[in-house]
């Protein structure tokens, strides 16, 4: 199995350490891992803001470098929504659509394609708080969203269960947004910033003190608004934990 190892641009610039865990963890996994040095961005902010022909422009330099891989993984949830669900605008070759099917997510490719089932190096004996990204939780299907009637799962709970010590748990609205939303952020910033103030106490009144999440993007923002009102929590990626690496 050839994978191609796409790091997304904000992972690349702003959580180097959750993009060199998830490459270890691969490496370990005994994985034939490939970094895709000249991939860019996926182009999801042009496509949040609805320009889809100017989307095309970076689709298209994306395309050409993920060719050849059996499967590629994406330390990003929301962005492997972006491969997967709305690479539209570009020409749907045979190549796209491969690419397409075979963009993973890190926590799905470990738990659905190579089927995870120990962690030996693992060990991280705190009770940790999991906050599953909206991208991660409705377009991926990581774990049940609470709306909706059907039976219990968790893919991202799966992988950190096979972690010695670690306790997972959940803030009281476990799924609610924590208001990171991309560019909403930065259209919105009084009511993104007061929903992740919102998220942050609800761990601090359920006395978690570590989180983690499939999306980076939604730790940036939750760790941002810890430290601004000194709240004791901290952050690590899915994969930092995986793969041996949070203290």
């Amino acid at each position: 199995m050839k994978v191609g190892y796409f790091v997304p641009c904000y992972v690349d610039m702003l959580a180097p350490q959750a993009a060199i865990s998830s490459y270890e963890l691969l490496r370990k996994l005994g994985l034939d891992v490939h970094y895709i040095e000249r991939a860019t961005c996926c182009g999801l902010p042009l496509t949040d803001m609805g320009y889809g022909k100017k989307s095309c422009k970076i689709e298209r330099n994306l395309i050409e470098n993920l060719i050849g891989y059996d499967h590629i993984v994406i330390p990003s949830g929301i962005c492997t929504d972006q491969m997967r669900n709305e690479l539209t605008d570009i020409e749907q070759t045979p190549e796209v659509k491969h690419i397409r099917e075979t963009s993973h997510d890190l926590v799905e490719f470990l738990h659905d394609v190579i089927q995870v089932k120990e962690l030996p190096w693992a060990k991280f004996p705190h009770k940790v708080g999991l906050h599953n990204g909206c991208h991660s939780l409705r377009s991926l299907m990581q774990a049940r969203p609470s709306e909706l009637m059907i039976p219990d799962f968790s893919k991202t709970a799966d992988l950190l269960n096979l972690v010695e010590g670690l306790e997972v748990t959940y803030a009281t609205r476990r799924d609610e947004c924590c208001g990171f939303g991309g560019t909403f952020s930065i259209w919105d910033e009084s009511c993104s910033g007061q929903m992740g103030l919102d998220k942050v106490n609800d761990y601090v009144r359920n006395g978690i003190e570590y989180v983690t999440s499939a999306d980076f993007s939604c730790l940036l923002h939750q760790s941002c608004v810890a430290r601004k009102h000194n709240l004791p929590v901290k952050m690590y990626y899915i994969a930092e934990i995986l793969n041996g690496d949070a203290s």
